[in-house]
């Protein structure tokens, strides 16, 4: 990522879930330095400090508060917090997530669906339903979610996670739909393959295995992508550039989805 400022961001006000690594992190590392003013929120104190120093580094305009998304109360004050501080919210970013156990599904439980739905779904859902008054009095908003590849075909992901990021989509639709008419704009991305902490375990195996090269392999990039390119397309969606652009899945993915993708296609 380059220290280009542009201020596409200017003077807006943002709250990014999900914030102490990964696109979280490469988000709000982008949004300040493109103006905006941020409450970061995660549940992993030690890496949203973490977050909140590298931010301090481009703007002053910084909180951050320990969040659970699976629980509403946390959310409510989180999404308080922000109108507290900056007076109105103008974006938020619904990036926090969790892949659950993997494990196939005759061995998932149901806790274990509930808790990826939680945080995955239900915690998108409580902040839209928090954030959307403040936008509404505002007639203005921008909502982007952080879906993924795996709500959009199968074999992207686990179970539980794949079934929840396509609800993530579906839900992104429908919101769109409902708010709209107040000038609320509601998007998602899809990151496909992206090295996380979420994915990091995916990353250390391939690495022991001496086969990291082959990941991201079967997409047209050839490549596995980064924080920042799925950080530069939630910009974009949060920005008043795509000010015509609301209820759609945007897949960050390096051609991932743009083909059947089947074994021994690629050459």
């Amino acid at each position: 990522m380059t220290n280009r400022r542009d201020g596409r961001l200017e003077g807006k006000s943002a709250v990014i879930t999900g914030a102490a690594d990964g696109i979280g992190r490469a988000a709000a590392v982008l949004f300040a330095r493109e103006g905006a003013k941020l409450v970061l929120a995660d549940i992993h104190e030690k890496g949203l400090a973490e977050t909140i120093k590298l931010v301090q580094e481009e703007t002053a305009d910084v909180v951050g508060r320990r969040t659970d998304v699976s629980q509403e109360s946390d959310v409510a004050e989180l999404i308080r917090l922000v109108v507290a501080t900056y007076g109105r919210i103008d974006i938020l970013c619904n990036n926090a997530g969790i892949t659950g156990q993997f494990l196939g599904l005759e061995q998932e439980s149901g806790e274990d669906w509930q808790q990826v739905y939680a945080v995955n779904v239900l915690g998108a859902v409580y902040a839209i339903k928090h954030a959307a008054p403040h936008m509404r009095a505002q007639n203005a908003g921008a909502v982007v979610n952080t879906a993924s590849v795996a709500g959009i075909r199968a074999g992207a992901g686990l179970n539980a996670y794949s079934a929840s990021k396509a609800a993530v989509i579906n839900f992104t639709k429908t919101a769109a739909c409902d708010l709209g008419g107040y000038n609320i704009r509601v998007n998602a991305v899809c990151p496909g393959l992206i090295e996380t902490g979420m994915t990091r375990p995916i990353f250390d195996l391939a690495r022991d295995r001496g086969k990291v090269d082959k990941l991201g392999s079967r997409c047209e990039l050839r490549r596995y992508g980064r924080p920042e390119e799925v950080a530069r397309a939630i910009c974009f969606l949060a920005s008043d550039e795509a000010s015509y652009i609301t209820g759609q899945a945007l897949p960050v993915d390096g051609g991932n989805t743009a083909s059947l993708n089947l074994p021994g296609m690629k050459v």
